[in-house]
């Protein structure tokens, strides 16, 4: 038997947790853990799992740090800082100690080291990033959404400016500042992303696409867009009105050895009652081939992690759920070698969840 804890992260005052039985295919609801405001977006430490960081999607937005306990228990918030702007949808670990955190609603972004320990925030070394007003597309205002390190950079897509902004450390850490960017097609609406083998995959909200090109050179090198592909479903009922949201591409294993790569769909207007969709792409000689359109039953998927995050057996398994609705947390299991998902858990005692963290238990 193997067991998983899996925290999740909402538009509430708390975390959640759950226990996951692989033999028994059962999603147990086990407890709350009072947070600040609406911890929509949860991470583990990058190399200590007993470290959790979380956002606080608020005006003004909030990072805090937790110890995590036996049986995924969540300590009282150790930590709390500004996050350096209105509404932060997401942060990120960084080698070294530190955490990014980007602000949506502020066009703002920083990297707060931590002290003596993990745990602990110095935000009086931490620099604010802020991101110019975009001159192309009709957003209006830079809107970062993700803090993506890769190498020696931190990478940013940027929503509004329709690019991935390119960031370095200038000096001592916390200090960081743009030293190039990565441009997207116009209104697309870069949201998240994942390197691979040195190529780029971008999920676009706006344009509900998926791209693959070749990672530049820094700081401003550029490269062909590879392949664009729609995420979207075939059919639709009218008055639909889709968001990409996420990307995900879990590192290959024997019994998945193909990187597959997954794409989930918001649709923010009118429901299909079958759900909305987790589109999985296979890179085939650099162009993008949709290998199927899972119906998940969910609305609006926001955020989903694969349990390998958990280690040995978790590789097997997706967590997701909606930021709207009714229908819970559920759990797929990889099959066909990670080409399609079949449903093998749910649990309905939280209508909504928007980030998972996997722990082993």
């Amino acid at each position: 038997m193997v067991n998983f804890n899996i925290l999740a992260g909402g538009y509430t005052g708390y975390i959640a947790s759950y226990l996951f039985n692989t033999d028994t295919n059962s999603l147990t609801y086990q407890n709350q853990y009072l947070t600040g405001g609406n911890p929509s977006w949860i991470i583990s430490h990058p190399t200590d799992k007993s470290i959790l960081y979380a956002t606080n999607e608020n005006t003004p937005g909030g990072l805090q740090s937790f110890e995590v306990g036996p049986s995924g228990s969540l300590s009282a918030a150790i930590d709390t800082v500004y996050s350096g702007g209105d509404g932060p949808p997401y942060c990120g670990g960084l080698p070294g100690g530190q955490v990014a955190v980007v602000n949506y609603n502020s066009g703002t972004a920083r990297v707060v080291p931590t002290t003596y320990d993990p745990l602990h925030f110095d935000i009086n070394a931490s620099t604010i990033i802020t991101f110019p007003v975009p001159t192309t597309g009709d957003q209006g205002m830079s809107e970062p959404h993700m803090a993506y390190p890769y190498g020696d950079e931190l990478l940013i897509p940027d929503k509004g400016n329709d690019k991935i902004w390119r960031l370095g450390q200038t000096d001592s850490p916390g200090d960081f500042a743009v030293h190039g960017f990565i441009q997207a097609p116009i209104g697309s609406g870069p949201r998240h992303i994942q390197i691979y083998e040195g190529m780029l995959y971008v999920v676009h909200e706006l344009a509900s696409t998926l791209t693959l090109q070749e990672f530049p050179m820094a700081p401003n090198g550029t490269t062909p867009i590879l392949s664009n592909v729609s995420i979207l479903p075939p059919t639709y009922p009218a008055g639909s009105e889709f968001a990409g949201a996420e990307v995900l591409i879990p590192e290959p294993t024997p019994e998945y050895p193909i990187p597959y790569i997954y794409a989930s769909n918001r649709n923010t207007g009118v429901l299909d009652p079958r759900g909305d969709t987790i589109a999985i792409f296979q890179n085939v000689n650099n162009e993008l081939k949709l290998v199927q359109q899972v119906y998940t039953g969910l609305d609006q998927v926001r955020g989903m992690m694969f349990g390998q995050q958990a280690g040995s057996g978790g590789e097997a398994y997706l967590a997701a759920a909606g930021v709207n609705g009714t229908a819970g947390v559920k759990i797929f299991k990889r099959t066909e070698g990670g080409a399609n998902l079949q449903e093998v858990a749910v649990n309905l005692e939280l209508p909504t969840r928007t980030s998972f963290v996997w722990l082993p238990a």
